[in-house]
């Protein structure tokens, strides 16, 4: 003897994408813009090292963004939800900067300064991180 699950219902599309209602059928709309927690898919810290605190750093934070240092094998999208994850907002645009190391030079012997990649993070209005409280 078999034990048979229910099917769930099919829904019925117009033409043009929308479903069409089936008589009698309740629509379950879940409509929350509250912030939810995302599965932690790695360390945040992992990707965001440190923020950069520079005067043009601070001038940029009247326009609601702020300035990471981040890992060089990081993308958009993991900076994004490390944000997330460590300060509880949620960025609308993640711009990346990749700026080469530079040559120097000490006494006889040359060399290069490392290459860094920041991030700056523009945000909601309203949202902002915490990022002074010390100094």
């Amino acid at each position: 003897m078999a034990i048979f699950k229910k099917r769930p219902e099919k829904t019925l599309v117009k033409r043009g994408g929308k479903p069409a209602k089936k008589e009698g059928a309740v629509a379950k709309v879940k409509a929350s813009t509250e912030l939810k927690p995302l599965k932690a898919t790695g360390r945040p810290a992992k990707y965001l090292i440190k923020p950069v605190i520079s005067e043009k750093s601070t001038m940029v934070n009247a326009l609601n963004k702020y300035i990471f240092e981040v890992s060089r094998d990081a993308n958009k999208v993991e900076i994004k939800k490390a944000i997330q994850e460590l300060y509880n907002v949620r960025p609308t645009s993640v711009n990346i900067i990749i700026s080469d190391g530079k040559y120097v030079r000490y006494g006889r012997n040359y060399g290069q300064t490392k290459k860094i990649k920041k991030a700056i993070v523009t945000l909601r209005k309203g949202d902002s991180i915490k990022l002074y409280e010390g100094i």
